[in-house]
């Protein structure tokens, strides 16, 4: 069976909560952190298809979490999409300087927002 889990890092619960949501409805499994050590916990305990991290966290940002997974070998292959609402002109090239796989933007469409993933999963993004 394909890995189908998906981690989200963020620190607003009801952004966790609709996209928990969204993605179970589709048939994902949704492992949530809402800070960097939370993160790390959930990366060691189950390896996620691919994770959703939220820019601006409280401590260590998101981008340094970027960072930081494509530099550990065992996990710089999967999957890192920034999941911010701050998506302004130059943030796109930003964020895939720090190594994100590409952005999706806050407030999702809860009607595209699986979907998107799953392209996400299958190498291709927006």
């Amino acid at each position: 069976m394909p890995n189908n889990r998906i981690l989200i890092v963020d620190d607003n619960e009801l952004n966790l909560d609709l996209a928990q949501y969204v993605l179970e409805a589709d048939g994902f499994v949704v492992d949530r952190a809402l800070h960097v050590d939370e993160a790390w916990a959930r990366l060691r305990a189950r390896r996620p298809a691919l994770a959703l991290v939220d820019i601006q966290l409280p401590g260590t940002d998101g981008l340094s979490l970027v960072r930081a997974i494509k530099a550990t070998p065992d996990l710089a292959g999967l999957p890192v999409i920034a999941f911010t609402a701050f998506a302004m002109q130059g943030d796109e090239q930003r964020f895939r300087a720090a190594g994100c796989d590409g952005y999706v933007a806050k407030p999702i469409d809860v009607h595209s927002f699986a979907a998107t993933v799953r392209r996400y999963l299958g190498g291709g993004g927006t």
